[in-house]
């Protein structure tokens, strides 16, 4: 339930005409350089499922295929591996059981206000019953979410078979007649062998002695409501049924369970809403499938909205068409959330808005989210030592699939994030703050053996990517030691690592460490680095590249750019793109930056001191009527150009503003070069500098043949018209 990403300012450099052209670029086809892998790679990473996913375009079919497309609000976008296939009248899509099966759950996308049917085959032969389709919980928009389009286009239908499949028996789905929904697009199929149902545990108390009615059709909140009062130190049983709920329940010291997630159904868009509990609550074992149409981020339409208290557990369920699966605020000191399945929310998966400590978050399946699949909020008090774990994200279609925005001392480790869409990375590291008061990163921030398969999306408020891990100094710099390790990044369409401040200030993401990342596939950059700070990266092996290792400019473009330590290790990735006025498009090899471009406009610069507005920056601005002035009557003055790395230089061009109101004057200036800013060497003697306004006052300086350097610097002895140094513009050129 995340408020709008991305305030910040595009970057000048990334027009609106290169990004429509990249967009029109990756409409139709998979980014170059980030081949799409054949289905999903095999990776230790992420949960253990009890179901056997196929993709459709993998199956036999007589449909259309639909994708690859990396397209912000298109179907195939929020499509698993960016495919799926279309089937109209007559045709149909195969899959052949890989193991025992005796139920499955389609993904599907059917026009906006449409319903009905889709025909079901077993071995060849048509089922009594069709697979019941809809678009109510599908087609959302969030007009309040700057740069969101209308998203969630896929839903998932489950379907008992009724009998049980071996390995090589079919099930098809067919749009026979009466199957007039269409046309339908089928994403995956997840097959599994569902146990038959659990046995009531001694002592428990049913809600069904209590007056709930198992068919679904009378309200049983009552029921449950006075079960689960009389329960409290005991367990509250649900038994095989489907029970409606209108109102939530209250929970405390109460375990509540029920057959098992296909056997015992709960239909409620609010089960649990409380602002406090003594704890010792333990949900597990059933599913709460909810009937939320719309995201309203003001009404509590969550599984769980609030607080489940200390010491509780959430197990087992299955979680569908709510808003949130769980929203959890208040203390939840060593709560667990394991091994549930959470499908198709409007807005998170599970938000940890606060004071989490000593939270797990493990072995859940998270698919088809609206916003963050996984989060966790320092607000408004501080999370601490709080794990997620082995977790499988799939489609977050509007945001991140797992992100971390401040705490302390928190471990990301093993998760599987497959397939991100629009305004979000795979993984997020963020001091984005929403709301106060918030507690930035502090402590030992974890993040380790996560695998990220086409995670990033191009974000449109900022006009270009936000990569598969994103370090995000938002609102606040990062200053916690954020420890990355074992990573493994596959077929990004975009970017894999990405050093940003979000909001555009230009916050430091210091003391973060990469250690051995896996990246193979990656449509543009390894590295895209846009804020200052330090990052020091060792064992990252790429291949694959689609442009360049690093792009490394930073916003506002005043910063200094990141400092990239090489730890040793690295391989695949020692290419920059140098053209900070463009972002590469996928698969765009970097060009030799034009040698007639000044490469000094819009480098960060530093001063040994300016007078009144009339910054350093003024020097690299573009504009020849703006100017940098020292302090007065205090020589020597430096101003000195950070270009980004080293780059061969052939000549200055150094200029004041245009009027005849600036008479002629001599400066005397030396001009020195290096690769490090205290250790600059002399390249060209002091001298004496004439401007005069009847020849536009400006003045050339040849550089020596052959000079390369990353720190450029002027150093002002004297100024016959005016007792500080001066400039308007510092142009600097290869030739």
């Amino acid at each position: 339930m995340t408020p709008p990403h991305g305030g910040r300012r595009p970057l000048a450099a990334l027009a609106a005409a290169v990004c429509a052209a990249l967009l029109s670029t990756l409409a139709t086809t998979a980014p170059a350089g980030a081949a799409e892998a054949q289905g999903d790679v095999s990776v230790a990473a992420g949960a253990t499922v009890p179901f056997v996913t196929q993709e459709a375009e993998a199956a036999q079919h007589n449909g259309t295929a639909v994708g690859p497309d990396h397209t912000q609000g298109t179907v195939a976008s929020e499509a698993s591996g960016r495919r799926a296939v279309r089937l109209a009248a007559g045709q149909r899509v195969t899959f052949t059981l890989t193991a025992p099966a005796n139920a499955v759950t389609f993904a599907y996308n059917i026009p906006d206000g449409a319903s009905g049917t889709l025909s079901v085959y077993v071995n060849g032969q048509k089922l009594d019953r069709r697979l019941d389709v809809t678009s109510r919980h599908t087609y959302f928009d969030a007009p309040w979410i700057q740069g969101s389009k209308t998203h969630h286009f896929f839903a998932h239908g489950r379907f008992p078979l009724g009998r049980d499949l071996a390995a090589g028996d079919t099930v098809t789905l067919q749009v026979d007649a009466g199957d007039s929904a269409g046309p339908y697009v089928i994403d995956t199929a997840d097959f599994e062998q569902v146990a038959a149902p659990a046995q009531q545990p001694a002592g428990s108390l049913s809600v069904t002695s209590r007056g709930a009615d198992p068919t679904g059709v009378a309200d049983s909140t009552q029921a449950f409501t006075q079960a689960v009062a009389e329960g409290r130190g005991g367990t509250v049983w649900i038994p095989p049924g489907t029970y409606r709920l209108t109102q939530p329940i209250y929970v405390e010291n109460v375990t509540l369970r029920g057959a098992g997630s296909w056997h015992s159904v709960v239909r409620s868009s609010r089960f649990v809403n409380q602002g406090s509990s003594p704890g010792n609550v333990h949900i597990r074992d059933f599913a709460v499938i909810g009937d939320v149409t719309e995201r309203v981020d003001s009404n509590p339409d969550n599984f769980v909205n609030g607080n489940l208290g200390a010491n509780s557990s959430v197990s087992g369920m299955w979680l569908q068409h709510l808003k949130v699966g769980l929203w959890l605020t208040g203390a939840n000191d060593n709560l667990v959330v394991e091994n549930n399945r959470i499908l198709d929310m409007a807005a998170d998966g599970l938000n940890l808005n606060g004071n989490a400590n000593g939270i797990t978050v493990r072995n859940n399946y998270v698919r088809n989210t609206g916003d963050d699949a996984l989060a966790m909020w320092s607000l408004p008090a501080l999370n601490r030592n709080s794990v997620f774990e082995n977790n499988t994200v799939v489609q977050p279609n509007l945001a991140n699939g797992i992100a971390i925005y401040g705490g302390e001392n928190i471990t990301v480790r093993g998760n599987l994030v497959r397939d991100t869409n629009a305004l979000g990375s795979g993984l997020a590291i963020s001091n984005q703050a929403f709301l106060q008061p918030f507690f930035p990163l502090a402590g030992t921030i974890r993040v380790e053996g996560n695998t990220l398969q086409r995670a990033g999306a191009l974000n449109p408020n900022w006009n270009h990517p936000m990569s598969a891990l994103r370090v995000d100094a938002y609102n606040h710099a990062i200053t916690a030691n954020v420890q990355i390790t074992d990573t493994t990044i596959l077929d990004s369409p975009w970017s894999a690592i990405q050093f940003v401040s979000g909001s555009g200030t230009g916050l430091a993401t210091d003391n973060v460490t990469v250690n051995r990342a896996r990246i193979e596939n990656v449509g543009t950059v390894v590295v895209q680095a846009e804020t200052t700070g330090r990052a020091t990266l060792s064992g990252v092996t790429a291949t694959g590249v689609g442009s360049a290792g690093v792009y490394n400019c930073p916003f506002p473009t005043d910063r200094a750019p990141l400092t990239l330590t090489d730890g040793g290790g690295n391989s695949g990735w020692d290419t920059e793109w140098t053209d900070c006025t463009s972002w590469p498009q996928p698969g765009e090899p970097p060009q030799e930056p034009d040698p007639d471009r000044n490469l000094a406009a819009g480098r960060p610069v530093t001063v040994s001191s300016h007078t009144d507005v009339y910054t350093g920056q003024r020097a690299v601005d573009g504009n020849p009527e703006t100017y940098w002035e020292s302090a007065n009557n205090a020589f020597p003055q430096t101003l000195t150009v950070d270009l980004g790395q080293a780059t061969e230089v052939g000549r200055l061009v150094l200029r004041l503003p245009t009027p005849a109101a600036w008479g002629t004057r001599t400066q005397t200036i030396t001009v020195r070069g290096g690769d490090q800013p205290g250790a600059l060497g002399e390249l060209v003697s002091q001298r004496g500098y004439t401007f005069n306004p009847v020849s536009g006052n400006q003045t050339t300086q040849a550089l020596p043949t052959g000079t390369a350097v990353r720190y450029l610097q002027l150093t002002f002895g004297a100024n016959t018209g005016w007792p500080a140094g001066q400039l308007s513009e510092l142009e600097i050129y290869r030739r």
